[in-house]
């Protein structure tokens, strides 16, 4: 979509105007850094041992549920 390098805000943003319901990251900041209440798209935090795809794995099952119960505004956080 050409967004690398756009900041969280200018992100979801863009994400809300181009019709995404979803944004699934592992920005720990992230729910300190915006106000994510209210926002048009539901937010789900990976939480995991490391960024990589071995540690991150292990999320996907339960990702796919929460996903499944998205309700915009919300900040779902997935792992322990």
């Amino acid at each position: 979509m050409g967004w690398s390098g756009v900041k969280n805000g200018e992100l979801l943003r863009k994400m809300a105007i181009s019709g995404f319901e979803a944004f699934v990251t592992v920005d720990q900041n992230l729910a300190f850094q915006q106000n994510l209440r209210g926002h048009p798209i539901a937010i789900f935090l990976l939480r995991a041992s490391a960024n990589r795809m071995e540690a991150l794995r292990p999320l996907a099952a339960p990702l796919r549920t929460a996903l499944s119960q998205a309700r915009p505004g919300t900040l779902m956080v997935i792992g322990p």
